[in-house]
C-alpha cells in the first residue's frame, strides 16, 4: 500500500499512482530548474532542457513554476513532479508552500505535486495531514513530501504522502549541511518506509546514482550537475586550478 488510511484521497489519485510509479521505477528524473538570475531562466530554455533529458533516457522531470511546468508539458510525454518556489516574507519554506501553489502546478500539468514536507512552519497554517488531504482532493495528484530528515520522512508517510525524496536534507536547520548525497538518510528511510523513497541532492555523478539505487531509492533526481552549465563548468575549472 502507498496511503495510510488516515488521509482520504479522491479515486483519480489511486489510478494514477501504480502506472506513474511503474514509469518511475529504478529511473532518472531530471530536474530542470533555473532561478532568476541564471543564463537559463525562461521557460523556453527549461522546455529545451526537458527535451534533451527524454532523448538522453530520462524516465520523468521536475519543474518549478506553472509557466515552465505548462511548457515541458507541452514539449515531452514524460511525467512531471511539479513544484512551485515561492518566497514569502516571514517563512523559511519555499517549495509549493501553499495549497493554492500545488492547484496551479497541477492545473499547467504536473501529474506528481511536490512540496516542502518539513516541520516548519507554513505560511497557510495547515498541519502535514491536512495539506496532503487538501492537495489530493483538489488536485487528484499524487504527493512527494520533499524532507530533510528521518523524523520528518517518518511523519510524511503517516501524513499519507505517496512519495518521500531527501531533497531538503542539509538545507534545514533540522539536518546537517554536508558537500556529499545523503545516503544514511536514504538508507534509513528505505528500511523504515513502505512508500518509495526518492534520492535527491547534491547527487553528481553517475556512480552516486548507482548507490542510491543500490541502497534502495525507487528512483534519482539529478538537477544541478546535468541541467546548470554554470555549476558544471566551476566543477571543472575548480578541479583543473587544484590538479
Amino acid at each position: 500500500m502507498t496511503q495510510t488510511s488516515s488521509s482520504p484521497i479522491r479515486p483519480a489519485v489511486l489510478v494514477k499512482l501504480p502506472d506513474l510509479l511503474r514509469r518511475l521505477h529504478g529511473g532518472l528524473i531530471v530536474s530542470c530548474q533555473a532561478e532568476a538570475k541564471e543564463p537559463l531562466h525562461g521557460s523556453e530554455h527549461m522546455a529545451a532542457m526537458a527535451v534533451a533529458a527524454a532523448e538522453g533516457g530520462a524516465v520523468g522531470i521536475r519543474a518549478n513554476t506553472p509557466q515552465d511546468v505548462a511548457a515541458i508539458r507541452r514539449a515531452v510525454s514524460l511525467p512531471i513532479i511539479g513544484i512551485y518556489k515561492l518566497d514569502v516574507p516571514g517563512f523559511a519554506v519555499r517549495v509549493t508552500p501553499t495549497v493554492e501553489s500545488a492547484v496551479q502546478i497541477a492545473q499547467a500539468g504536473a501529474v506528481i505535486i511536490a512540496f516542502d514536507g518539513t516541520s516548519r512552519p507554513h505560511p497557510d497554517g495547515l498541519n502535514l495531514l491536512k495539506r496532503i488531504r487538501m492537495v489530493h482532493e483538489q488536485t487528484g495528484c499524487p504527493v512527494m513530501a520533499d524532507i530533510s530528515n528521518y523524523e520528518e520522512g517518518v511523519m510524511a508517510e503517516q501524513a499519507g504522502a505517496d512519495i518521500v525524496a531527501t531533497t531538503l536534507s542539509g538545507y534545514t536547520e533540522a539536518s546537517p549541511a554536508q558537500d556529499s548525497p545523503d545516503f544514511e538518510l536514504l538508507q534509513k528511510l528505505v528500511a523504515s518506509l513502505k512508500v518509495p523513497v526518492v534520492a535527491e541532492g547534491r547527487i553528481a555523478t553517475p556512480e552516486q546514482a548507482i548507490h542510491a539505487l543500490t541502497l534502495g531509492a525507487f528512483a534519482v533526481v539529478v538537477g544541478s550537475a546535468i541541467t546548470r552549465p554554470q555549476w558544471i563548468t566551476t566543477k571543472f575549472v575548480q578541479r583543473m586550478a587544484n590538479p
